[in-house]
C-alpha cells in the first residue's frame, strides 16, 4: 500500500494491522474512503456517462449514504446500468474494498418487470420490493399513512421511555 501526499505516492509499505472495532478513527477513515465513490460518481456525471434522477426537472438526486448503507438514485436505462457497474468496479479497485452484491437490492420504479430482472442479473443483486426500510423509515410508502411511521414511532417511544 502507498499513500498520496500532495499528489505524489509515498514508498510502498505493508499493512500489518487494521483498526479495532469501535476505534474512533474508523468512521473518519470510512468517510475518506467513501469520498472515492462520491468522486467517481461526480466524474461520471461530468462526462455524461451517469444521469442522476431529477425532481421536477431541477433538483438532482444521485446518492444517499449513511454508515455503510449506500443508495444510488438514477434514471432507469441500460447506459446508467453500465455506468453504475463501472463506478462500483472502479471503487473496488481504488479502495481495495469488495461490494457484496448478493446482499444488495435493485429497485425500479416506473420500469418494467423484464428490465428489473435483467438489471438485477447484470449487477448480480436481488430485485427489491417497495416499501423497504432505510434508517428505520419505510421508503416508497405513502408518508401520509400512519402505518408508514408506526415502526419509527415505536422505536422512538422505546428509546425515550428510559428517560
Amino acid at each position: 500500500m502507498s499513500v498520496l501526499v500532495n499528489g505524489s505516492a509515498t514508498k510502498d509499505f505493508i499493512m500489518e494491522k487494521g483498526f479495532r472495532q469501535g476505534d474512533l478513527l474508523s468512521p473518519f477513515l470510512f468517510v475518506l474512503v467513501m469520498e472515492v465513490l462520491t468522486a467517481l460518481l461526480k466524474k461520471s456525471k461530468e462526462i455524461g456517462e451517469f444521469r442522476d434522477f431529477r425532481i421536477k426537472g431541477e433538483k438532482e438526486v444521485d446518492l444517499l449514504q449513511f454508515a455503510d448503507d449506500t443508495i444510488f438514485i438514477a434514471e432507469g436505462d441500460t447506459a446508467n446500468l453500465w455506468s453504475l457497474k463501472a463506478i462500483l468496479r472502479g471503487f473496488e479497485l481504488m479502495s481495495g474494498l469488495r461490494i457484496n452484491f448478493h446482499k444488495s437490492n435493485f429497485f425500479g420504479i416506473k420500469v418494467g418487470e423484464l428490465y428489473l430482472e435483467a438489471a438485477s442479473s447484470f449487477l448480480s443483486c436481488k430485485v427489491g420490493s417497495l416499501p423497504f426500510k432505510f434508517l428505520g423509515v419505510r421508503v416508497g410508502d405513502n408518508p401520509r399513512k400512519l402505518s408508514m411511521w408506526k415502526d419509527l414511532l415505536m422505536m422512538l417511544r422505546k428509546r425515550l421511555s428510559v428517560w
